[in-house]
Order: structure tokens, then sequence, then C-alpha cells
């Protein structure tokens, strides 16, 4: 189980908060390093939720470097606006998500959504479709532009 003061929340000047452990000892940079170590790094999303007495936020932990098996992540700390200990409920939700970091949200390769060529029939009738849209009679190389109002 993770040290309850090391588990972190980290406000970075791109608006991301960030939940992690800050390694310590020969884990993490020197003091004087422009660099920080982040173990297990979550990022935290706010999610609305419409529910009958309102709206509410609902808090998900989302593993924040989802392109890569790295579970230790360095980032300068110039790009950080602040660091705070988390709250007891936040460090448990975080505990037990990192149980599994290793599995959490790893992209998946989609194969499903190839590009194909539209038949001749296909391209008509998109080009049907288009015209009916617009109103236009008119679709050689949708050259054709109206004016926007702002």
């Amino acid at each position: 189980m993770q040290n309850q003061e090391n588990i972190k929340i980290i406000k970075l000047i791109n608006g991301d908060d960030i939940v992690c452990v800050l390694p310590t000892g020969e884990k993490q940079l020197p003091d004087n390093a422009p660099l920080i170590r982040l173990d297990k790094p979550l990022q935290i999303k706010y999610i609305p939720q419409f529910t009958p007495m309102g709206v509410r936020d609902y808090i998900a932990l989302i593993r924040w470097t989802n392109y890569t098996a790295d579970r230790i992540v360095t980032i300068p700390k110039d790009k950080i606006l602040t660091i705070t200990k988390a709250s007891v409920e936040m460090g448990g939700n975080y505990t037990n998500i990192c149980k599994d970091y290793d599995n959490l949200d790893k992209p998946k390769k989609d194969d499903g959504h190839r590009q194909r060529k539209l038949t001749r029939e296909q391209g008509e009738r998109l080009e049907e479709i288009f015209r009916e849209f617009d109103g236009d009679e008119e679709f050689p190389g949708m050259q054709k532009s109206k004016p926007t109002l702002h």
C-alpha cells in the first residue's frame, strides 16, 4: 500500500490535475534539478453529470501517459503551479486504481476504420445527398461558397 504522505495532487500550468506518488530518496532527482519524477501519474478528469438535483461533477482517474509502458514520468518543474497532499479519499481511490496500473485503459488498435474508395454509384448518391442538404443544383468541385455572417 502507498504511503498516504507521498500521494500528491499536481496542478500543471496547462490546467491538468495529476494525482501521483512523488518518489523519495534515490528514486527522485536532486532538488536543484530542473525536472521532477512522478510515479504512476493519473489525470483527474472532472465529468459533469446531470442529476434530478442539478449538475454535479463526477471525478474519474485516467492514465495520464497512455502510449508508454513507463511508470515513472519526468516533467519540468517550471510546468507545475502547485503540489498539494492528496485527501484521504483521493489517496484511497488512487491506491485502489494503481493496483492494476499496467492494465489501465491501454489504447486499442482499431482496424475497423480503414479508408476505402467509394464506388461510382456511392459517389453519385453522396453528391445527391449534399445537393439536397445544401439546396444547390450545382455541385462541380464544391467551389461555390456562401457569405458567412458573424
